[in-house]
């Protein structure tokens, strides 16, 4: 990931709505949620939360599908984990026991890498 697309995706998750929306679509998982439901479990107004999931979708970490006359909400994954990557790429200066999936737990001052 670049970081003009680390800022955009940075971005869209600065806001408590975008943040709640995208956090529950990570938790129910790869089947995402239909857009009413989503919209009942934030308590928005419908156009409130188009706008907000149309701020997810520019910043690639929402994808949706059309099923009939329902639109399914997806948390993207694969953008996601660019993300964490992203910022946690340097963690450590680079130690080989921390990334992405472990807590980044800095070297004690004076220690050999």
């Amino acid at each position: 990931m670049e970081t003009p697309d680390a800022l955009t995706a940075l971005g869209a998750l600065s806001h408590d709505s975008r943040l709640a929306a995208f956090r529950q679509l990570v938790q129910v998982g790869p089947e995402g949620l239909a857009v009413g439901e989503l919209r009942e479990y934030l308590d928005l107004p419908p156009a409130t939360l188009s706008a907000h999931l149309n701020v997810l979708r520019a910043a690639g970490l929402v994808e949706d599908q059309r099923e009939g006359r329902v639109i399914r909400v997806r948390a993207n994954y694969r953008q996601m984990n660019a993300l964490l990557a992203y910022l946690t790429e340097n963690c450590c200066a680079g130690a080989a026991d921390c990334g992405p999936a472990s807590a980044c737990k800095p070297r004690k001052p004076g220690a050999k890498p």
